[in-house]
């Protein structure tokens, strides 16, 4: 298991890595066998099939963020109880990626672009004791 303090610099070096596109700079944080997993509900473009390898996935990013017109940013944030951030081109929430530390590398990540499924990222759901 992995310490707090270390997930946290581990994804906080991740960020880092995916805001500069520097690619070893994310090979040093993905662990060689991560796995990412993409969803883009039919609308946006994602992975058709799981990406496996350190190595893979930062090709599948470089060859993504080449394409995009704009400035790709990320923004900590906490999806379903995992570390995660807000994908934003040019300010517009453009998925959400969460994942999954092991070891102190990066070993999943489960990328959301399904506008659909996107919709609730602008709010907050209140928590409440019975």
């Amino acid at each position: 298991m992995v310490s707090a303090s270390r997930t946290r610099a581990v994804v906080e070096s991740f960020r880092r890595a995916l805001n500069t596109g520097d690619p070893q700079h994310l090979l040093d944080v993905l662990a060689p066998q991560v796995v990412l997993l993409s969803d883009g509900g039919g609308v946006k473009r994602a992975a058709l099939h799981p990406v496996v390898g350190a190595r893979k996935i930062v090709r599948f990013y470089s060859g993504g963020t080449a394409k995009v017109e704009g400035r790709l940013t990320s923004d900590p944030t906490v999806v379903n109880g995992n570390p995660a951030f807000f994908m934003r081109l040019n300010g517009e929430i453009e998925g959400d990626m969460a994942l999954r530390v092991e070891d102190a590398r990066i070993a999943g990540l489960y990328f959301v672009r399904s506008p659909e499924k996107l919709t609730h990222l602008g709010s907050e759901t209140p928590l409440t004791l019975r």
